[in-house]
C-alpha cells in the first residue's frame, strides 16, 4: 500500500470513530458530569470558597457551554491521534493476526489494544467525575496512570514478540505470561491517592458509561480502519487481474 494511502485510510478511519467517540460521550457521560460539577458546586458554595450569585451561574453557564461544545471536536482530534498509533501497529502486526479479512483482524487487534491500553490501567485507576479528586495530587495520578498504560502496552509488545516463537497451543504461555506480568505491576503499583467523598452510585454510574464511551472508539475504529483496508486491498487486486 502505497504511504499517501495508508495514511488517508489511517487519519479518515481515526477521525470517524473520534467523532463516534466524542458523539457517544456527548450523550451518555455528560449527564454525569453535570451532576458532579453540581455536587462540586455545592460544596464551594457551603465553604464560602463562591457566592450562590447570579454572576456565578452565568460564568459558569458560560463556561460548561463552551466545554460541551469542544467535546466532539475534541474526540477528533483524539481519535485521529490514537487512530494513526493503531493503523501502525495493524500495518505491522497485519499478516500475523487472526481473521478472515481485514475487518475481523482490525477488530482483534482493537480488542487487543483496548484490554491492555485501556481496560487494564482503568481497572487499578479508574475515571473519576470532576468531584472526585485533589488539585495538589493530579500530576501524581496522571504520572501513574500514564506509567501504568505504558508498562501494560510494553509488556504486551514483549510478550506478543515472545508468543511468535512458539506454535499453536504453546503461544498460550505468552498469554499467561502477560497476565501474571501485568498482575504483578497491578499490585506493585501505588493506589489512587484521593479518597472518593461523591455518593457512590454516581462515581460507579460515571465509570460505566466512561468504559462504554472509550470501547465505542476502539470498537469503531476497529471496524473502519478493517472495511477501508479491506477495500483497498480488493479494488488493487481487482485493477491488478482486470
Amino acid at each position: 500500500m502505497k504511504t499517501f494511502h495508508f495514511i488517508t485510510i489511517v487519519l479518515i478511519s481515526g477521525a470517524f470513530a473520534g467523532l463516534i467517540h466524542g458523539t457517544v460521550n456527548f450523550a451518555i457521560v455528560e449527564p454525569y458530569l453535570d451532576q458532579a460539577i453540581g455536587i462540586e458546586n455545592q460544596n464551594l458554595f457551603e465553604s464560602g470558597e463562591e457566592e450562590d450569585s447570579p454572576q456565578f451561574w452565568v460564568e459558569y453557564e458560560g463556561y460548561r457551554v463552551w466545554q460541551k461544545s469542544g467535546q466532539i471536536l475534541a474526540g477528533v482530534i483524539l481519535g485521529t491521534s490514537v487512530g494513526a498509533l493503531f493503523g501502525i501497529v495493524f500495518a505491522l502486526s497485519r499478516n500475523s493476526l487472526p481473521g478472515s479479512n481485514d475487518v475481523k483482524r482490525a477488530l482483534i487487534l482493537a480488542g487487543i489494544m483496548w484490554l491492555t491500553l485501556y481496560l487494564i490501567p482503568f481497572l487499578k485507576y479508574p475515571a473519576n467525575p470532576p468531584t472526585v479528586g485533589d488539585a495538589e495530587t493530579v500530576v501524581l495520578r496522571a504520572a501513574l496512570y500514564i506509567s501504568f498504560i505504558t508498562i501494560s502496552g510494553i509488556g504486551a509488545i514483549m510478550f506478543y514478540k515472545l508468543s511468535r516463537k512458539f506454535k499453536n497451543r504453546k503461544k498460550l504461555v505468552s498469554i499467561i505470561g502477560y497476565g501474571i506480568f501485568i498482575s504483578a505491576v497491578f499490585f506493585v503499583m501505588p493506589e489512587n491517592p484521593d479518597e472518593i467523598t461523591a455518593p457512590m452510585n454516581l462515581v460507579n454510574e460515571f465509570r460505566f458509561m466512561s468504559v462504554l464511551g472509550v470501547s465505542s472508539f476502539w470498537i469503531s475504529v476497529g471496524i473502519i480502519l478493517g472495511f477501508f483496508w479491506n477495500r483497498f486491498e480488493s479494488n488493487k487486486d481487482t485493477m491488478q487481474y482486470s
